[in-house]
């Protein structure tokens, strides 16, 4: 029951918003550069976020037709975003503003499913110990680094941090946790779900929040899996049973806010990678990086409109819908939601698209856009293909007619009305 509104919603907004967005080359910059406590300690000194504005981004968010946002509260580098007891590496120390009670608030305001992001990596922790990942592994003598460390006490650490998260904000929904790397790489040990308690850290938020949903990636089983800037292919299923999955996707490539990538995707790639997860039972995190100031970027903020205005026409087609067993024309895919079946179309066909197994079983055919109208026929087997009229089909196929222009929409989609469903 608790990921009934996660299936519904399908269209969730990922927010990463740190000290690395100063930085704006990526949201790994202190890793990526082998940065030390004191180079990042510039970001934390000149943090100013006066353009973060909760409930802007809110409004934003359930705009695009997004149904849930997930807020990075401390990403890998450690610097927390809400009014921490444990640390005073925060944004309340240094700015007075606990960020995450504003976003929290904001989003209950706008009727939103809150999420939160929770890094179990902290390189600015001094008991995390030095790993493969971490920014001081490069460092002359970096495995005398370890010497005094003690990651049990880290382990209280991050237990504590999330059990304030869990606790203070009233109810949560959605917990994202990053991430689990048991691996050895380069002559050093990764870390594992033993290194986090995992089973202990999921029974905290099970006592806590026994209602919130909690991803997969303590290394143990939870609640759904997430694949990261990655479309699965087909519906995720194991052992035969189907999972509740979310691809996380970015808008550039970077997650953090990168000032000089520019690797832009599409609105148009970015609605048929949304409909492309629904129609394999799947959702769709999609990423903005807010600048140094806490702003969404004009070039996102455009590319959210575009979308946005799509979701207006279109929701139907993503919000409470999901996997259809209908075979899809070659032309785009099914999501399904009761008696309507959607296609959303990534190619136009020049005057018809033909849809096998649905003979008999189509009532009423329209595009979704502006609601007109299509005029379907069934193919004749017995008939062999003539000039200027579709034949050939195999038998059960709906033909339906289509304009010669496509509807300048992202994504033209075309609701069917099936009978007897």
């Amino acid at each position: 029951m608790r990921q009934e509104w996660f299936d519904r919603a399908r269209f969730g907004m990922f927010v990463h918003f740190g000290l690395y967005s100063g930085a704006a080359r990526h949201e790994w910059v202190q890793n990526y550069e082998r940065l030390t406590d004191e180079d990042y300690r510039q970001y934390f000194e000149h943090f100013d976020p006066d353009l973060f504005d909760a409930a802007a981004l809110a409004r934003t968010a359930k705009e695009t037709g997004m149904g849930y946002v997930v807020l990075t509260t401390k990403h890998h580098d450690g610097f927390c975003l809400w009014d921490s007891k444990l640390t005073d590496y925060t944004s309340v120390a240094n700015t007075g503003r606990d960020l995450v009670r504003e976003y929290v608030e904001a989003l209950r305001a706008e009727g939103l499913k809150v999420g939160l992001y929770h890094s179990v990596i902290d390189w600015h922790h001094p008991d995390f110990t030095v790993d493969w990942n971490h920014p001081r592994r490069d460092d002359e003598g970096a495995a005398e680094l370890n010497v005094g460390r003690d990651m049990a006490a880290y382990r209280a650490y991050l237990h504590g941090q999330v059990r304030e998260l869990l606790t203070d904000y009233g109810d949560i929904d959605y917990l994202f946790f990053d991430f689990t790397y048991p691996e050895e790489k380069d002559g050093w040990a990764g870390k594992g779900p033993d290194d986090w308690d995992a089973t202990a850290l999921l029974a905290l938020c099970r006592e806590l929040q026994p209602n919130m949903l909690v991803n997969d990636r303590l290394g143990i089983p939870a609640d759904f899996v997430t694949s990261e800037q990655y479309q699965p292919t087909s519906p995720i299923v194991r052992d035969g049973v189907p999972l509740t999955w979310e691809a996380c996707q970015t808008l550039n490539g970077s997650w953090g806010y990168h000032r000089d990538n520019t690797d832009q995707k599409s609105p148009t790639m970015l609605v048929q990678m949304l409909v492309d997860s629904v129609s394999m039972g799947g959702n769709m995190l999609l990423n903005i990086g807010p600048d140094g100031r806490g702003a969404i970027a004009p070039r996102d903020a455009q590319t959210l409109g575009e979308i946005g205005e799509w979701m207006r026409l279109h929701r139907g087609a993503v919000v409470g819908a999901g996997y259809a067993a209908f075979t899809p024309p070659r032309e785009g895919v099914y999501t399904r939601s009761g008696n309507r079946l959607y296609l959303s179309l990534f190619s136009w066909p020049m005057g018809f698209v033909h849809l096998p197994e649905l003979a008999g079983k189509v009532s009423y055919t329209r595009l979704l856009n502006d609601g007109s109208w299509l005029e379907t026929s069934v193919s004749d087997p017995e008939r062999e293909a003539e000039l200027m009229t579709p034949a050939g089909e195999a038998e059960g196929t709906l033909t339906v007619h289509l304009p010669v222009r496509r509807p300048d929409v992202l994504v033209p989609v075309i609701e069917l009305t099936l009978t007897g469903q």
